[in-house]
């Protein structure tokens, strides 16, 4: 099955990896992504999600001995998780890294309550183009200071999660988790129309109300990765040039997460 673009495999990645948790409606495993090479992503190993605040004890169980979950990043800010807190004293072994995407807040994307109102006023106050005001906001995820901090430490995470799975979230799973994604999507070589495959994928899974404004939208992720490369050239370079990896740290990761 395929949202909207790219060749996704319903072979080795049915219904774009998602994982049948009961509180966790977003949870997608990477694994079966094909490359550009031919290669794949192992399964298992990377999963993205919404936050964890929802999951069921069955859930956390099956993160802890199916997946084997050694690793949780979360994009949220410090708003969203007073609100909503991971629930990491039922992940005793796991690693948590909080890696704020808009320490600061950009209007729209965070999930706490106040910023969800606010952001209901603009979609009444503006009906020409509803996704225009998301369309801007996306390139601020990945280059604003707090966005490069953020998505650095990200990697590194990734990186240092040597054994085990990793998982990474915002709230929905879809604009600050989407960008973590696509940028661990692409040092793995998954080809573009593949990566916005994924993303798109989100409108599918969760269980957030429908909107037009918010919505995961090819128009996002795009504003996004050309903002990306009117600045660094490709995300290549801004993987290497804002967020500081090595040629080394990337090969590794290919090493460690592809199979043939």
């Amino acid at each position: 099955m395929s949202y909207g673009h790219g060749t996704d495999s319903t072979e080795l990645r049915p219904n774009h990896g998602h994982i049948d948790f009961a509180g966790l409606p977003n949870t997608r495993d990477l694994g079966g992504l094909e490359t550009a090479d031919g290669r794949h992503v192992r399964s298992g190993r990377l999963l993205r999600s919404g936050t964890l605040f929802f999951a069921r004890d069955g859930d956390l169980k099956r993160l802890r001995k199916e997946y084997h979950l050694h690793a949780v990043v979360d994009l949220r800010g410090d708003d969203e998780l007073a609100e909503k807190p991971d629930p990491m004293r039922c992940l005793p072994l796991v690693r948590y890294v909080h890696a704020d995407v808009m320490r600061g807040g950009i209007e729209g994307i965070s999930q706490d309550e106040a910023s969800k109102a606010r952001l209901l006023e603009l979609e009444r106050a503006s009906t020409d183009d509803p996704p225009a005001f998301m369309e801007a906001v996306y390139p601020d995820l990945l280059l604003s200071d707090p966005g490069i901090k953020a998505y650095r430490k990200f990697l590194k995470t990734v990186l240092d999660t040597t054994r085990g799975s990793v998982l990474w979230h915002c709230h929905v799973g879809r604009d600050r988790c989407g960008m973590a994604s696509m940028l661990v999507e692409y040092i793995l070589g998954v080809p573009m129309s593949v990566i916005e495959d994924d993303y798109l994928a989100t409108n599918i899974y969760t269980d957030e109300p429908s909107s037009e404004r918010t919505d995961a939208n090819i128009r996002f992720i795009r504003a996004a990765v050309g903002a990306v490369d009117r600045e660094y050239g490709s995300i290549a370079g801004y993987i290497k040039g804002a967020l500081g990896f090595k040629d080394s740290d990337l090969n590794e990761l290919r090493e460690r997460y592809l199979e043939a």
